[in-house]
């Protein structure tokens, strides 16, 4: 691929994906309540779940996803409905930090992440028309081979990473402000409304 496609596809994802929506409100609340170790499965889920739709559409599926509508709103009504249930933790969560008093469960936890990400993000309506919608104008989709896919997913990867992990250092230096239980419950608080409405934005498009 032409280096002018790969810059103004990286441009135009630069600004999609820096811009506020239920991808990014979710990975804040998920920062401010459980800091940055605990939130890599869900960008790791997240960016899978972009490089799938960029797939679809490279792959010329994108009339088939659009014909598959009601599976995509099933996935996108389970990933609401996880998100409701993440915010209802946060909500409740103790003021205190805990740590996985075991392995086992830390590992179930980093894989309820992952799945969680996943939803939101084969879910997430801004996604679906950014790739859908809006790639196919970026990129001469009907010219792009194997390589030129690997060159728009190592693309896509690397400004997501740089924009995700951007909000989640962000999202990091305000939890170090949170040092007594009740500031630690605010956040929570703030966190678990953040997560809701992420849950909203994410059903009503």
């Amino acid at each position: 691929m032409g280096g002018t496609e790969l810059t103004v596809f990286a441009l135009a994802l630069a600004v999609g994906a820096g811009s506020p929506g239920p991808s990014v409100a979710a990975l804040v609340s998920r920062v401010l309540t459980r800091g940055v170790r605990d939130v890599l499965p869900f960008l790791a889920a997240l960016w899978l779940g972009e490089a799938v739709w960029l797939t679809l559409v490279v792959a010329g599926l994108s009339a088939a996803a659009q014909t598959f509508g009601s599976a995509f709103a099933a996935i996108r009504y389970a990933g609401v409905a996880y998100l409701l249930v993440l915010a209802w933790r946060m909500w409740h969560a103790p003021t205190a930090p805990a740590a996985d008093a075991a392995s086992g469960r830390a590992e179930r936890q980093a894989w309820r992440l992952f799945g969680a990400g996943l939803l939101v993000s084969l879910g997430n309506p801004k996604n679906m028309v950014f790739y859908v919608a809006l790639l196919p104008s970026l990129v001469d989709i009907g010219h792009v081979g194997v390589s030129g896919w690997a060159e728009l997913v190592a693309t896509m990867v690397a400004v997501l990473a740089a924009v995700d992990l951007g909000w989640a250092c962000a999202a990091a230096g305000a939890r170090r402000w949170l040092v007594d239980g009740r500031t630690m419950r605010i956040a929570n608080r703030i966190g678990a409304s953040m997560m809701a409405g992420a849950a909203a934005a994410v059903a009503v498009r």
